[in-house]
């Protein structure tokens, strides 16, 4: 279901205009292949964020409800994937048992003796072998619990992905406004896309859209003129989010194709429409991270096309349409959790810069959604 001010609006599967052409009240889909100059420079504004090293920082029963996308494809196995010797893109659990590891290498015989008898395993032998038995005792421990707590932490997740406003050559100083604000919504238990949401966004710093923004993201003039501003449509986000009860009953958290959407997009927005950053959208899942930690495949390869690519999946709907693309991504991070994915935050915004969040930190959800207070 795709909900647009709090009406409904179906989809035929299969039907040509889910793909080319969509023209109904408030939902224009300009039909218009892909360039290839505009797929590569909104790729490239990815890889400008991606590139750089962020700063270390320490019942249900939601009914399944049809999205506006086209129908998902059936399951396939994804294709193999060549495992690089890239330390960067180790299995995040690899990387706590080699902190593990070091701690046990530094503890005296007697501290091991100790933690032995604690975890009531056997305390006899020698130092070397006392480090072996309580290394084998945590790696085991910490492969069980990352198995079993895949996909499972989060009852929800969130997938966004914003469209903005752009020139063909963005400016340094370029201030993008949000044009469309899409949540697809993934039950992880179910393993379904069970709802969407979607609206677009009256740009206020610069009204007018330029005619390569509107070829690239299919966003008409009329559409966004008739639209609201963003704290308007921020306020039906977070009626949505609550409506779900994520932050309360529901443990969630987002997600997103790489830093850009939250770290820029959002950040820049929330200045420009005079609010604080929403805490709700803090942290998040950079997927292009996982995907690449998960699979072993340097950053290279985790572009949204690539990423479908290597699971054996076909792009479906209409590039940098941000409802489609969000869909897509939650096909892939949907694969990942099948295969085996443990999706953990790993990113945030802290006092308005990008960070990562080591795979030590506690699991947590995102807080309950409530609209963010004016900056002044």
């Amino acid at each position: 279901m795709l909900t647009q001010k709090g009406r409904a609006k179906n989809w035929e599967p299969n039907s040509p205009k889910n793909v080319d052409v969509t023209r109904a009240k408030g939902f224009e889909c300009v039909s218009s292949s892909p360039h290839s100059k505009m797929e590569e420079q909104k790729e490239n504004i990815h890889d400008q964020d991606e590139n750089k090293k962020p700063l270390e920082s320490r019942p249900r029963g939601t009914p399944y409800v049809k999205t506006t996308c086209p129908a998902h494809s059936s399951i396939v196995e994804p294709v193999p994937v060549e495992p690089t010797s890239h330390g960067e893109f180790s299995d995040p659990v690899y990387k706590e048992i080699a902190l593990a590891n070091g701690h046990i290498n530094r503890m005296s015989r007697d501290e091991l003796r100790a933690k032995l008898a604690e975890l009531k395993l056997d305390t006899r032998g020698v130092k070397d072998v006392m480090k072996k038995r309580l290394k084998s005792y945590y790696k085991k421990q910490k492969l069980t619990l990352s198995a079993s707590e895949a996909g499972t932490f989060y009852d929800f997740i969130c997938v966004v992905d914003f469209e903005a406003t752009c020139e063909e050559n963005n400016p340094q100083d370029f201030e993008h406004e949000i044009i469309e604000f899409p949540i697809v919504l993934i039950d992880t238990q179910k393993l379904e896309i069970v709802d969407t949401f979607q609206e677009y966004v009256k740009p206020e710093l610069n009204p007018k859209l330029s005619d390569f923004c509107i070829q690239l993201t299919g966003i008409t003039q009329k559409m966004v003129d008739d639209a609201d501003t963003f704290p308007a449509v921020l306020r039906r986000v977070v009626r949505w989010m609550q409506e779900k009860e994520l932050g309360t009953k529901h443990r969630y958290t987002l997600l997103t194709d790489g830093s850009w959407d939250m770290s820029k997009f959002l950040n820049i927005q929330c200045r420009l429409s005079g609010i604080r950053y929403p805490a709700f959208a803090r942290k998040w899942i950079n997927i292009r991270k996982s995907y690449g930690n998960f699979y072993k495949v340097p950053r290279t390869n985790t572009k949204l096309s690539s990423m479908l690519e290597k699971l054996g999946l076909q792009y479906e709907g209409r590039p940098h349409c941000g409802l489609d693309d969000s869909h897509n991504i939650a096909r892939i991070a949907l694969r990942m959790l099948q295969d085996g994915c443990h999706l953990r935050v790993n990113e945030h915004m802290h006092e308005g810069q990008l960070q990562s969040v080591p795979s030590s930190a506690p699991l947590e959800g995102a807080p309950p959604p409530h609209n963010p207070k004016s900056r002044h």
